[in-house]
């Protein structure tokens, strides 16, 4: 038996559907969230950091065209964790995806390595 995991998704994404798939096959119980229609609030991308212990510029989508348009490969360094938080919290498709959450451990992004060790093989 699986995990009960939260996918933080775009349903359009390719990517996100592979990872959809995996989590199934490996027996994990999927809900599926929306990244645009149901954006992570701030206080919630806060608690995915503090789960995870990640840095924080791991939840953006430097290869996302709204990371482009705002120009933040330049502006990140000076901005503050908060407004960052802020800024993702107000672009979902700022959000790198997919972001996969049991509550207690965090994966963003997809790799089928990284998907086997932390969501497969529990039975």
């Amino acid at each position: 038996m699986g995990n009960k995991v939260t996918i933080i998704e775009y349903p359009k994404c390719s990517t996100c559907k592979a990872a959809i798939k995996s989590l199934k096959a490996k027996g994990n119980e999927v809900t599926t969230r929306d990244i645009v229609n149901d954006t992570p609030t701030a206080k919630e991308l806060k608690e995915l950091l503090e789960i995870s212990g990640m840095d924080i510029k791991k939840l953006f989508n430097t290869s996302g065209e709204v990371y482009r348009e705002l120009g933040l490969k330049d502006k990140l360094a000076s901005m503050s964790e908060k407004e960052k938080l802020n800024l993702l919290s107000q672009h979902g498709m700022l959000i790198k995806r997919p972001i996969v959450t049991d509550g207690k451990q965090v994966t963003v992004g997809y790799k089928e390595d990284l998907y086997e060790q932390a969501w497969g093989g529990h039975e």
